[in-house]
């Protein structure tokens, strides 16, 4: 069994009074002395708020080892809250330290510690991949930059879930791509303006209509114009050519009916 690091718990359990010991239990006593004079001593928090976030990471396919790591924690420490330790005859724990219960409320279920597999709206993949067709990528050289068949990327393109696997693929391409011309990197002319007219007949919106925090949210719309949503928005749809989108003509019929109240 490997020895604790020296320090207030190995004071405290395995009876070292080192000077590293010694000091740590008394920068202990005096953190606590003072938090007792001062009112705010809290050696213990309620664990069913985080027994509660626990259960909601694991439904989002969180296991307790990933949520362990993500907290900075031992796993076993989160196995007490849930279900306690059989082994020693305990149930789920009541109390924890005010430090366990933060780290463990502070994780959210992200893309950097959800499992691979975990099925996830698709929202802004396909809106990625959609606008790098958008800026002259052929579908048959993305599918290939992804390790995917032409008929997988073609559904990837209107699926309305995916897995994290392909979510972070598509992220890492978008990223590695959105700036650039396809023409200089060995997409031939044809094929580049195939691509880009494939995505106007299908109306897809261009890299630079989103925005970091907008391509995620399935109830965004891509700003098309810089102005879109406002009253300028559906002037400038128009000496684009193109469509006006529905918040500018949300926008528009807004005006109309303030103009008719005001009449």
């Amino acid at each position: 069994m490997n020895e604790r690091p020296h320090g207030y718990a190995r004071y405290r359990l395995d009876g070292c009074r080192c000077y590293v010991c010694a000091f740590a239990r008394s920068q202990y006593d005096d953190n606590r002395n003072r938090a007792v004079a001062y009112g705010t001593w809290r050696p213990w928090a309620d664990a069913e708020p985080v027994r509660i976030h626990i259960r909601h990471l694991q439904s989002c396919s969180m296991g307790l080892r990933a949520i362990a790591a993500a907290a900075g924690v031992d796993r076993k420490r989160l196995q007490a809250i849930i279900t306690g330790r059989p082994e020693r005859g305990t149930g789920p724990q009541e109390k924890v330290r005010p430090a366990l219960a933060a780290a463990v409320l502070a994780v959210e279920p992200t893309l950097d510690n959800l499992p691979a597999c975990t099925v996830i709206g698709a929202t802004g993949t396909a809106r990625r991949l959609q606008a790098l067709i958008t800026a002259g990528w052929p579908q048959h050289h993305l599918a290939v930059r992804l390790g995917m068949s032409d008929a997988n990327f073609a559904a990837t393109l209107h699926r309305e879930r995916v897995v994290v696997r392909t979510v972070r693929a598509v992220r890492g391409l978008y990223d590695a791509l959105w700036r650039a011309d396809p023409r200089e990197h060995g997409v031939a002319v044809q094929r580049y303006s195939r691509a880009r007219a494939q995505a106007a007949a299908n109306g897809w919106a261009p890299v630079g209509a989103w925005d970091d925090d907008t391509i995620d949210d399935p109830a965004a719309f891509p700003d098309w114009t810089g102005r879109c949503g406002t009253p300028a928005g559906d002037a400038a749809h128009r000496r684009l050519g193109q469509t006006v989108c529905q918040p500018c003509l949300n926008a528009r019929a807004a005006v109309r009916r303030e103009a008719g109240a005001a009449a």
